[in-house]
C-alpha cells in the first residue's frame, strides 16, 4: 500500500537517481556511445560506483536493520537466468548501443529538456507493451 510516507520516501529517491543520472551526465546518448565504443570510461566509475553502493546496501542492510523501513521482511529473490532473460538482455543492449539511452536515464533526460528523449521513451513504452502483449499471448 502506497503510504504518504512512502510516496514522499519514492519521490525523493526518484529525484536523486534522476539528479545523479543528469550529473553523471548519463542522460547525454553522446556520452553514453562514446562510452560504449571504448572511448570515454567516465561512466565505467559512475556504474562502478553504484555497484558498489548497491552491493554495500544490499549486504549490510539485513545486518543492521531488523527489517525495512516499509515491509515485514527482506525477501531474497533467487534470479533466473533462461531464454526469455537472455534474449531481452540482447535486444536491451542493442538498442542500447543503437540510441546510447536506457529507460531511466531517458527519463531523467526528460527533465535536463532533452526532447530527442521522448522518441526512445517511445520506443521503450513500444517494447515493453509488444513484451506484455508476447506473454499474454504465451499464457
Amino acid at each position: 500500500m502506497l503510504t504518504p510516507a512512502r510516496f514522499v520516501a519514492t519521490l525523493i529517491a526518484g529525484a536523486l537517481f534522476g539528479f545523479g543520472l543528469a550529473l553523471s551526465t548519463m542522460v547525454s546518448p553522446e556520452v553514453v556511445l562514446s562510452f560504449l565504443h571504448f572511448q570515454d570510461f567516465g561512466l565505467l566509475l559512475v556504474m562502478g560506483g553504484a555497484v558498489g553502493v548497491t552491493v554495500l546496501a544490499y549486504q549490510l542492510a539485513p545486518r543492521l536493520m531488523k527489517r525495512p523501513l516499509w515491509g515485514d521482511h527482506f525477501a531474497v529473490r533467487p534470479a533466473v537466468l533462461d531464454r526469455d532473460t537472455v534474449l531481452g538482455a540482447a535486444i536491451f543492449g542493442v538498442g542500447w548501443g543503437l540510441c546510447g539511452v536506457c529507460p531511466g536515464p531517458a527519463i531523467a533526460g526528460l527533465g535536463v529538456g532533452s526532447s530527442a528523449m521522448l522518441i526512445a521513451l517511445a520506443g521503450i513504452a513500444a517494447g515493453a507493451w509488444l513484451q506484455g502483449w508476447l506473454a499474454q499471448r504465451r499464457s
